[in-house]
């Protein structure tokens, strides 16, 4: 007798359709042979099956259950194929027609018949609508996830047991009820507020000129001075996510494992800071079976490096392409792979080994060499794919003894932001771009037009700094981003001075 459900694998950042098969035919002892390209955890399923089957007192016939994973080129990996092969097997040791055609079934089981959590639910959740199944079958703590996807019921199961009693038509199990949009409304705040960084008005200005256009910045400035403190509150005032972007980051984190009970769906923007060992692969995303990596975690949010020449230089150039194309794309001899990775790259750095060159305070205890050498450690062509550069400097004790909420909430901060994003959602509703920093040579030509003051300023800088022309390009950028904050609709000669000193700090740092 032949059964089968429905179920999925994970590649990449998505899921495929699986369809598990089972026949069974007779033999003088319980044998479990799978096929369809599995792994080693899939192919240890069947004894994990078989203990759960029979600590769930359900009917398992001796002989020979032949499992197959269809389709049969596509690499099946982890646990989450436990609970539809034993539904299967059960199935297939029966006399009565089974029918799950409408489902879509993952959960990894334990020896007592226990259904435990699973990655990459969400995107299961996704490709069972798109495959057109009406009901999916999930481990109770991965039921919050996928029932954000609209359009499908959830089914949140305990064990094996139930699982079965259900689909048998012996059990009713409520589908998993969830308020959408009371969940989003409810899941958006953050433990942080600009309200608690005393002093540094100027640094706060760039942070808000970078999450109003998108671009990415670098803070220098000696230890102790609140660089990280000011990074952690970026996402603070930057405009809510959408729904889909907001499901698009969540299925990122679901497949790598990130979420838990408490944590089950991203509706605030990640921020995510590295350490500076990291690799390659732990950056940008690899591995034997590639997943994604920590551009990817930042996708639609904030990626924080520390003490920036401490990165490997090697590390630091592989994030090139992915802050111009918006995405990763991992090939291996299997075939290829793409990530999303549209993030907003925030660095931050000191002076010199020690900290202190250029402090008026202390002294700087290192060689001009020491210094140079640590300053090559960053690439030109890094350096001008940030648009945004910015001194750092140590606050005063007048400004450190003020009242800790002194300052400007980040609510006031984002609802410029949001004012500003507005206006470029609507000068690019006819374009792929969302931002100013996405904005290619075409929309640059049209978009950044500048009168004669703001030319000849600009024309100035380009020769007494020797700018690139593709820091040329993100000046005007970043100064159609302060014209926008400004409320004008033209690029102001004021608003090209000011993103000409956002580029100024990394002449004098680094040539």
């Amino acid at each position: 007798m032949i059964t089968r459900l429905f179920s999925a694998a994970l590649r990449g950042v998505d899921a495929r359709e699986v369809e598990v098969e089972v026949n069974a035919r007779g033999a003088d002892k319980p044998i479990v042979i799978i096929v369809g390209l599995p792994d080693a955890a899939v192919r240890e399923s069947s004894q994990r099956v078989i203990s759960a089957i029979v600590a769930s007192a359900l009917n398992l016939n001796d002989g020979v259950k032949t499992v197959n994973l269809a389709p049969a080129d596509l690499k099946k990996e982890g646990p989450s194929f436990d609970l539809p092969i034993a539904l299967a097997m059960i199935a297939a040791s029966g006399t009565k027609p089974f029918d799950a055609e409408d489902c879509c079934v993952v959960g990894e089981l334990g020896l007592d018949g226990a259904v435990r959590p699973v990655k990459g639910v969400l995107a299961i959740a996704l490709e069972a609508k798109r495959s057109g199944r009406t009901r999916v079958l999930v481990p109770e703590a991965n039921a919050p996830e996928a029932a954000v996807i609209d359009g499908i019921q959830v089914f949140p199961i305990r064990n094996l047991k139930q699982a079965w009693d259900f689909l048998d038509g012996e059990l009713v199990i409520p589908p998993y009820d969830l308020d959408r949009r009371a969940f989003f409304t409810s899941q958006r705040t953050y433990e942080v507020d600009f309200d608690e960084v005393r002093g540094q008005h100027h640094v706060k200005r760039a942070l808000e000129v970078a999450a109003a256009g998108g671009h990415n910045l670098l803070m220098v400035g000696p230890p102790g001075t609140g660089k990280s403190m000011l990074a952690k509150r970026i996402p603070t005032i930057m405009p809510d996510m959408s729904e889909e972007d907001a499901i698009e980051t969540t299925k990122i984190h679901s497949i790598t494992g990130l979420l838990d009970s408490k944590v089950s769906f991203l509706t605030t923007r990640p921020f995510r800071a590295p350490h500076h060992t990291i690799s390659d692969a732990g950056l940008l995303g690899g591995g034997s079976n590639p997943g994604p990596g920590e551009v990817s975690l930042a996708h639609h949010g904030v990626l924080f490096l520390d003490e920036l020449p401490e990165f490997r230089r090697q590390t630091l150039e592989v994030m090139r392409q992915p802050l111009e194309d918006g995405h990763v794309t991992i090939s291996r001899a299997a075939g290829s792979l793409t990530f999303p990775a549209r993030f907003m790259l925030v660095a931050a750095m000191n002076p010199c080994p020690c900290g202190y060159y250029g402090d008026l305070k202390r002294e700087c205890r290192c060689s001009t060499r020491q210094i140079e050498t640590y300053r090559q450690r960053i690439s030109g062509p890094l350096l001008d794919r940030v648009d945004l550069h910015v001194e750092v400097p140590l606050v005063d004790f007048r400004e450190l003894s003020a009242n800790v909420h002194s300052g400007e909430k980040s609510e006031s901060i984002r609802q410029r932001v949001i004012t500003a994003r507005g206006i470029q959602s609507e000068r690019f509703r006819k374009s792929s771009h969302s931002t100013n920093s996405t904005m290619g040579s075409r929309q640059v030509r049209q978009h950044c037009q500048l009168d004669a003051e703001g030319s000849g300023y600009l024309e100035r800088a380009m020769e007494e700094m020797n700018f690139s022309a593709r820091a040329h390009d993100r000046i005007l950028k970043v100064a159609r981003t302060l014209a926008d904050l400004g409320g004008s609709s033209d690029i102001r000669p004021n608003d090209v001075l000011e993103a000409i000193q956002y580029r100024s700090l990394d002449r004098k740092l680094f040539s």
